[in-house]
């Protein structure tokens, strides 16, 4: 596996090695010795899997301690463009956002530790994301900011026309940045 800094302090991107032949294709998609050797102490307690169609934009969301998540994300099927944006308080680059695309054939992974809001736009229909994370859902702990807000300026329209966007009601009421009290 080959892990690749982003100007993002502890955010990486991780590239599995592939064993191609006439049959397809074999990779590890995790190794905690990998990881570990990467400076990554990450233990993973549940996977999460999620089936959308092309538009369909999840998040930003996070989850304050005791219950923030680290989160291993990938694509198996399909492509998405996997937005992150720092909400450490202390961090040189709080509020900044880092964009990277995941799809079933580039295979790049993305680690997302504490202390990130994540979402994701799906480029194409069919798209199977999957998330490996530190902790388990709590309801009561969820965070966000709505997908569009101002003060961040994420560019989503680079990806895909807006008026092809699917939101939750959920996602659709979240607050803007300015008013986010980061429990990081």
């Amino acid at each position: 596996m080959t892990f690749t800094a982003t100007p993002i302090k502890d955010l990486f991107v991780i590239e599995p090695k592939l064993w191609k032949d006439s049959r397809g294709y074999f990779y590890e998609s995790f190794s905690q010795k990998a990881f570990t050797e990467a400076g990554i102490n990450a233990t993973f307690v549940q996977d999460n899997q999620s089936f959308s169609q092309k538009g369909t934009l999840r998040g930003l969301h996070a989850q304050a301690a005791p219950f923030a998540q680290g989160k291993l994300v990938r694509v198996i099927q399909g492509a998405v463009v996997d937005i992150v944006v720092d909400i450490r308080k202390n961090s040189a680059t709080y509020g900044q956002h880092f964009a990277v695309e995941l799809n079933g054939e580039n295979h790049k992974q993305l680690w997302v530790p504490p202390g990130f809001l994540h979402g994701f736009l799906t480029l194409t229909d069919d798209t199977i994301f999957t998330y490996k994370v530190t902790n388990y859902y709590d309801k009561d702990s969820e965070i966000g900011v709505i997908w569009n807000d101002p003060i961040l300026n994420i560019d989503w329209a680079a990806y895909l026309d807006p008026s092809e966007f699917l939101l939750s009601d959920k996602d659709l009421v979240l607050n803007d940045f300015s008013s986010l009290k980061s429990p990081f």
